[in-house]
Order: structure tokens, then sequence, then C-alpha cells
């Protein structure tokens, strides 16, 4: 595939003779999932690839009931290549009818490490702001040089081969890199408040995100929201200990942010070290992490292999006789008592590898956790 950009148009060749025209009319960066959503699609014929680097299509006449008909890996390089030409052209297109520039009449921006939590902000919030939510849970997955292009290929690619999803092959990784391509059109006037928890994967993006910012001058805030919540909010009859950004409700972001002026910015010093932390992190290539006594470690991949089947064992002798079990229902169960560590994914993974190597019984398709039951193999 050929591209070639004429402002506001994204011209693609596909052999043996079709071109495939994207008008961009918005600051809105795509996914395989909404690209026709957004902006004009028009398709034209050509002679050959020769006639490409001249192609003008307003000299041309698109064919009447045309379609678009690319696979899956060949959509999903377009629609790199169209936000990618959105960002280079993302102030002229702010200038659009019914676009926007999302930074603009701002006074801060706000990273949240989930995109769950981002909302909360987003509604707690009242100020003129930008929100942007993190899109990874990084306590699972390689996360060996994440900052570059390399290692979001290997992470992605190790999801799709582990991880069920119901999302598209492609769309994590376009919302990811769509993510960081918000975080880079941040105007350095504008200070950035980064929320985050005291968890593996809120800790293991905190990291990443001061990694990602190294090179702005933007002055940075760190909100950690269960310090902040404990300090601020929490009563000595609280009946639940609050563990993780998303847990805080739109009124809690509201008070935790007018409490701001008690937080210092970082400091050069503390910045380094930050950095460094990353650098070290992001060259294992482990696919679990956990967080104690204050530091981010890796664990093996088999770390809960054995509270899941205790798990299942306990759930057997709560039966008459040990028959299968819900994959939902084991996994429900060992969130329940492991708090620190929330995603079932990941144990619907470790299950289906206790089952590969011999030590659980299947019945049912394992396309997902609510479509097979397991139990102990005798």
């Amino acid at each position: 595939m050929k591209s070639k950009v004429r402002f506001p148009f994204v011209y693609f060749y596909l052999e043996p003779n079709r071109i495939y025209m994207y008008k961009m009319d918005s600051t809105e960066y795509l996914t395989v999932s909404n690209w026709s959503q957004n902006g004009e699609w028009r398709s034209f014929e050509i002679a050959d690839e020769e006639a490409f680097e001249t192609f003008k299509h307003e000299e041309t006449q698109p064919p009447e009931g045309y379609s678009i008909f690319v696979n899956q890996d060949v959509l999903n390089d377009m629609v790199e290549e169209i936000n990618n030409s959105i960002q280079q052209y993302r102030s002229l297109l702010a200038c659009k009818p019914f676009s926007r520039d999302p930074f603009k009449e701002v006074d801060s921006v706000h990273i949240v490490s989930s995109e769950s939590a981002a909302g909360s902000v987003r509604v707690g919030l009242q100020h003129p702001k930008a929100v942007i939510g993190f899109t990874e849970f990084l306590a699972i997955g390689p996360i060996w040089k994440l900052h570059e292009k390399e290692g979001q290929v290997y992470r992605n690619e190790w999801l799709f081969d582990h991880i069920n999803s119901e999302q598209d092959e492609f769309e994590g990784g376009n919302k990811f890199r769509n993510m960081l391509r918000e975080i880079e059109d941040i105007p350095e006037t504008l200070p950035i408040y980064i929320w985050y928890g005291n968890d593996a994967y809120e800790q293991t993006f905190l990291r990443f995100i001061l990694y990602i910012l190294r090179h702005k001058a933007n002055v940075i805030y760190l909100m950690n929201s269960v310090e902040l919540y404990e300090k601020y909010i929490t009563t000595k009859d609280a009946q639940h200990e609050f563990l993780y950004t998303c847990h805080l409700a739109s009124q809690d972001v509201r008070i935790l942010f007018e409490k701001r002026g008690e937080v210092k910015a970082l400091n050069e010093a503390e910045l380094y070290q930050y950095h460094k932390e990353w650098e070290t992190l992001s060259q294992a290539k482990g696919v679990l992490r956990t967080f104690r006594d204050n530091e981010i470690m890796e664990v093996k991949q088999n770390h809960y292999d054995s509270l899941i089947l205790n798990t299942i064992k306990k759930l057997h002798e709560a039966q008459e006789q040990k028959d299968f079990i819900k994959t939902g229902s084991v996994i429900g169960e060992v969130l329940e008592n492991r708090k620190e560590f929330k995603h079932a994914d990941y144990l619907e993974y470790r299950i289906r590898d206790l089952i590969y190597t011999g030590f659980l019984e299947l019945k049912g398709v394992p396309k997902s956790m609510s479509h097979y039951r397991v139990k102990l193999r005798s």
C-alpha cells in the first residue's frame, strides 16, 4: 500500500488499480472500529500505480455505489496513517466548523490511570480542563520497551495470544497510540495533574507516563488518590478500604482537587528518579507485577495458580458431589479474596493454562469465562 497527503485529503493506493481517499474534517483520532464515522471516504479507479503520484480526486469521477473492502491489517495501517496526518495538521483542523481544539481555553490537563476514573474526573472538576484516560492495565502483560513502537507491538502480540478479549484485534493498539498522541499534543504552558493509586498497575502507569512526558517542560503534579482520600475523606467509621483511583466518585474528585494547593510540583531530581525507575522496569520481559512495600515487583506468571486451584478445591467442598464449576464463579471468588489484584481476564488465562497442563478438566468452549466450566482433575 502506498499513501500520500494533500491536506485535508489522505490517499491510499491498493493494487491493482484502486485508490481510497479520506477527507479529514475533525481533530478526533480514529480506531478500526470507528473509522467510517468521522471524515469522508471515497473510492476511485486508476490505470496503474504510476498514475497515483499525480492523482487528484477532483479530476476523476468516482464510480457509483462504491464500497471499501480491505482486510483488517490494511485497514489498521490506513487508520494509523490517517491519525498521523490528523496530528500533523491538528491546528488547521481545529479551525474547521464543528471541530475543536481539545486544549483550547482549558487551564489544566489531567492524565488518569483508567478510562473509568477519567469519567469521574471529567464530571467532578467544573473548571475548564482536558482529561486523558489511560487505556492499559500495566499490572499484566509485557512492558518491555513500551515507550517505543517495538515494545508496543510486543505487548499487543502477547495480549492477543493470551488474553480473551471482546475488543477488535487492533482496537487496543489504536486506543493506546491515540492516547500517546493526545499526550504529545499537550501544550507546554498547561500544568499536568497525574491521578494514580498504590497498586501495581497504577504505579507502573505513573512511571510510564512520566517517562513519556520527559521531554516536555510542563509543571507536573502527582495526585495520589489513595493517600489524598485517606487524608481528606476517610472517616474513622469507614466501612470499606479505598484501594484504586477508579473507586473515586465525582464528588470525591472535587474535594481532593480543592486541596491541590498542598501538592507540590515535581522537581528535576524527582523526575529523574522516576525516569530511571521506568528504564529499569522496561528492560524486563515478565508479564505479571505486584506492588509491595512501595516497590513494583515482577513475579512469575503462575503466581496466582495455587490460589486458583485452592479456590476450586474450596468450591468443590461446598458441593454435594464434585462437579464442574462456572469459570466466572471461580474468578469472582478469587477476586473477592485478593482485592489487590483485579484483572479477571488474566485469571481466566491462567485457568486455561491449568487446563492445558492437566491440572483442570474442561467442559465447554474456552472462548470467554462465561462459555465453559472447570473442575479439579481426579
